[in-house]
């Protein structure tokens, strides 16, 4: 996002309320940044409009939101947090980039219904009347699946309740059905997603995630250190990282590489301490051209100086 943009983020859309004053959710199907973008959201009104109202079912209301928010502040409430989930899913901006401080609490459990949010206390209340219209809970969460809000351009989801809305899913990305991408984190290029994309990981433009593929983020143990992996790198099956990777690297399948995993450094790999020597995965990170894999004599870890491409994705399955 351009900085002469940063306090002028503009969404219109509908927002769900509870009957207890709730928010519950927010849509935006209009984004933009200055004046003429809020003007083009304002003649659209009327057709927003048609779907304002009270839905009994589920013991809500819609109603027309109009937004303005600095992206660079915390979140201020719960459809400021939606502004910033649909501004990432519509690529107008990176994972990473924009203020998220402060998403959680302004988020609120929803139950998740094929007819939309609503309060899980209502959801057991009007159970019976749910039934009858045939309203179904699918999930209990602060976040919702990203197809209910945003449908990526160029992109294919095998399973859409593995991708939350705030995932960055950049044109010619696949994500496989036992794929999962979190909120605030994704793909900056056409990628061949089978594992796990945790929160604040971004994944180069070519590069593969494994089937059952772990990458550690902040929200789960990684600590501070925003994970990212480059261009052309691959995650083999059932393998894991907690450091970053650079371009044209592989990870051998069922390898879990955190950053105080102790690598046998083979073949002159790019340190100081020079080949022959062990280090922490640490001092690896976000470096070009590796292999890691566990000798099968030894168990040691070890880190192999590559050439050429790390992977090369199948044209047809990522146009």
């Amino acid at each position: 996002m351009q900085d002469e943009h940063c306090a002028h983020s503009l969404g219109a859309g509908l927002q769900t309320i509870a009957s207890d004053g709730t928010v519950l959710d927010a849509w935006f199907p209009e984004l933009g940044f200055g004046e003429s973008d809020a003007r083009e959201s304002a003649a659209s009104a009327a057709t927003r409009e048609a779907f304002t109202g009270v839905d009994d079912r589920r013991g809500v209301r819609v109603e027309q939101i109009a937004l303005s928010i600095d992206p660079d502040a915390p979140v201020a409430s719960t459809a400021d947090a939606y502004l910033r989930l649909h501004a990432l899913s519509h690529l107008l901006i990176r994972p990473n980039e924009l203020n998220l401080d402060g998403i959680f609490g302004h988020l609120p459990i929803n139950a998740w219904t094929n007819a939309g949010p609503m309060l899980p206390a209502d959801a057991t209340r009007l159970r019976p009347l749910l039934q009858r219209h045939g309203i179904q809970v699918q999930g209990l969460d602060k976040f919702p699946r990203l197809t209910d809000y945003v449908q990526p351009a160029g992109v294919r989801i095998g399973d859409a309740s593995r991708v939350r809305l705030g995932a960055h899913l950049s044109p010619g990305t696949t994500v496989m059905h036992e794929g999962f991408v979190n909120f605030n984190a994704g793909t900056l290029g056409a990628s061949m997603v089978e594992g796990r994309i945790s929160q604040g990981v971004v994944v180069g433009d070519g590069s593969d995630i494994g089937g059952g593929a772990s990458i550690m983020g902040t929200l789960s143990g990684g600590g501070t250190h925003r994970i990212s992996i480059g261009a052309r790198t691959l995650l083999g099956a059932n393998s894991g990282i907690g450091i970053s990777l650079g371009d044209d690297c592989i990870v051998e399948a069922g390898l879990y590489l955190t950053a105080g995993t102790k690598v046998l450094l083979v073949d002159a790999a790019p340190t100081a301490e020079g080949s022959g020597q062990s280090v922490k995965a640490a001092t690896l990170s976000g470096q070009d051209g590796l292999l890691f894999r566990r000798n099968s004599l030894t168990g040691a870890v070890e880190a192999v100086r590559r050439s050429g491409h790390g992977v090369v994705l199948n044209d047809v399955l990522h146009a």
